[in-house]
């Protein structure tokens, strides 16, 4: 309600979708959060990965459930099934739980999709403490391309989301909001893959 009210006097643009319905209609820039999580998942099943697992964003987050909704569409297009979820809350510490989750759950899981680069971070390193090879016997691809996905001697296979263009597009929607000018209210921009060592 806050950023309701805002809007009608100044203008307001969202990093992001808004996750409550009725901020739809903001304005807003984002990535395609849900066709870049297809992408990690294609790529998985493309290496001949069958039980393909997720190490899922907060469902109160927007891109978390949108990432989510990208690993069981492309899943469930292959037939496979879209069972495997663990969450966690973007943090190296909670990927690592979620993993060790993942395989009490499903020892023969070959694949791990995580919605951002310090879950899948985490999940590596069980995957290390138990003498899981990666990316012979699991492979893992997250989501961001930030610095740490190349920061240890395993790189992670990972989304890239163009942060840095994101940011320009909202100061130049934003600017151009106060100049009076009509923008998008919503700009969606691409994501791509960044193939590494990790899958």
């Amino acid at each position: 309600q806050f950023f309701s009210e805002l809007e009608g006097t100044i203008p307001v643009i969202f990093g992001g979708r808004p996750f409550h319905p009725e901020q739809h209609s903001n304005y807003f820039v984002d990535v395609d959060n849900a066709a870049g999580a297809a992408l990690a998942t294609e790529h998985l099943m493309a290496r001949g990965r069958r039980h393909i697992a997720t190490i899922a964003g907060p469902a109160d987050m927007q891109a978390a459930v949108d990432r989510t909704t990208g690993w069981g569409k492309a899943l469930s297009a292959a037939g496979l099934p879209t069972g495997l979820i663990a969450y966690g809350d973007f943090t190296m510490a909670s990927g690592a739980t979620a993993m060790r989750a993942l395989l009490e759950r499903d020892p023969h899981l070959d694949g791990v999709f995580a919605a951002s680069d310090l879950m899948a971070i985490g999940a590596l390193a069980v995957l290390r403490e138990r003498g899981i090879a990666v990316p012979d016997d699991v492979s893992v691809v997250g989501f961001d391309d930030s610095p740490a996905a190349t920061s240890s001697e395993l790189q992670l296979t990972t989304v890239h989301q163009p942060s840095t263009e994101m940011g320009l597009r909202m100061a130049n929607n934003l600017l151009a909001l106060l100049g009076g000018e009509d923008v998008e209210r919503q700009s969606i921009l691409p994501t791509r893959l960044v193939v590494r060592d990790s899958a």
